[in-house]
């Protein structure tokens, strides 16, 4: 049963002694979210917001939350161009970890809805960019996960090798796949600070006073690490209409070497949460999960057949101009300070599908919600907590037609379903 919003008030006081709440309000849907959550008012005007796990698994992750923010000292969060949430205080709810902290207002687009030309891509890209340009001694010296380009090719053929062992992956997949693990150039990277494969819901935009967004806020720090800043980009094969201006203002942005096969290497991390998903259900001896996972692999397998393997860059002339503004004069004196430091997967849920969808035509126009954070995915806000601030651009989105999800008689829709509630992102 999930908690009241006057439990979640109560912790709040236990967890910020002397302060008091002056009103509260549910912050989820209550549907299928892994945190029960709340708005809080402080008496000294602040607004906060509260989460309790549902279950251990959401436990771990929240204590994963607590300790990557604290890891963001006041020097990394003043060279970030963007707030991350502040820890105000934790405490203890029914054995789960409790945890408080700052309310970040704005709007979020998810994946699918992200449009073309700059605006929300460009603003994504930049943000991630900022993201992955910290200097890596920010998660080694708060003892988070520091992996080398070796040790992601290992996890991923250990993957692979997991996967085949069930039995049920399809031969074309697993020849895909064995081909880009066993390919040297194309784990060919320099390891980054990651946020082991955010989403776009986890980006706070607001419209600056000429309608353009900018990103405000990333809600989502729990998968901090060090990495390969391709799995923050998997979620690209949903962006169907924005994924190359997403990837062009990123990579224009970054000040690190060039990555000719960042694309390639986020599509495979991409295609590689079927797997995950078919391990899971396997490994909890959940058949309904692993029927559900072989369906959309299946229909994966179908969808690359004829594409070429996930080990050929795409390179133009524009790519080529980049790198070479990107080489720094080497009559000059370059500070490397920043970028010399010697992985709820829920948008593959419409990849399998990415060519049936572009057959219907045209992406609908930019989707926005108001900010909701159970599971830091921003929803809604009970109307007795005040309305959350709107920016142009959400205001433009309520304008808009709802769009309704009718999972019907489709088992490929049905699977992408249970894929979204597996992963939190439903």
């Amino acid at each position: 049963m999930a908690r009241s919003p006057l439990t979640l008030a109560a912790s709040v006081t236990s967890a910020l002694p002397r302060i008091g709440v002056v009103r509260v309000g549910a912050l989820t849907e209550g549907s299928s979210g892994r945190y029960d959550s709340a708005v809080a008012t402080l008496d000294d005007g602040r607004r906060v917001v509260v989460r309790v796990p549902v279950d251990v698994d959401a436990d771990g992750d929240l204590r994963a939350e607590a300790r990557a923010l604290r890891a963001l000292s006041a020097g990394v969060r003043g060279v970030l161009p963007f707030r991350a949430p502040d820890v105000l205080g934790e405490t203890t709810v029914d054995g789960m970890h409790a945890l408080v902290q700052t309310m970040l207002p704005g709007y979020r687009v998810d994946a699918a809805h992200i449009p073309a030309g700059p605006g929300v891509a460009t603003a994504i890209g930049l943000a991630l960019a900022a993201v992955h340009d910290l200097p890596v001694t920010v998660v080694r010296d708060a003892g988070l996960p520091v992996l080398t380009a070796m040790q992601v090719r290992d996890e991923v053929e250990r993957l692979l090798d997991r996967a085949e062992a069930t039995g049920r992956l399809p031969f074309g997949l697993l020849r895909r796949w064995s081909t880009a693990v066993a390919a040297d150039v194309l784990w060919r990277f320099e390891t980054t600070v990651v946020l082991g494969g955010v989403e776009p819901a986890s980006f706070v935009l607001e419209d600056d006073e000429d309608g353009v967004p900018a990103v405000t806020g990333l809600l989502t720090w729990g998968g901090l690490s060090a990495g390969d800043p391709a799995t923050d980009l998997r979620w690209l094969a949903s962006a169907t209409d924005a994924r190359e201006d997403v990837l062009d203002a990123y990579t224009h942005a970054s000040h690190r070497a060039p990555d000719a096969l960042i694309a390639e290497r986020a599509r495979l991390h991409a295609e590689l949460e079927f797997a995950k998903w078919l391990v899971h259900g396997h490994a909890v001896g959940a058949e309904s999960v692993v029927g559900d996972a072989v369906a959309l692999l299946e229909a994966l397998d179908e969808n690359v057949r004829d594409e070429p393997p996930l080990t050929q860059p795409r390179v133009t002339v524009d790519d080529a101009f980049a790198a070479i503004r990107r080489v720094p004069d080497a009559t000059g004196e370059v500070d490397t300070s920043m970028h010399t430091d010697t992985y709820d997967a829920g948008t593959m849920s419409a990849f399998a599908m990415d060519d049936a969808d572009d057959a219907d035509g045209p992406a609908p126009d930019i989707e926005t919600m108001p900010i909701e954070l159970s599971d830091w995915s921003p929803q809604s806000v009970a109307a007795d907590t005040g309305d959350v601030a709107r920016t142009a651009g959400a205001r433009a989105a309520e304008a808009g037609a709802a769009e309704a999800e009718d999972d019907g008689d489709d088992p490929g829709t049905s699977a992408r379903n249970a894929l979204r509630r597996w992963t939190g992102t439903a």
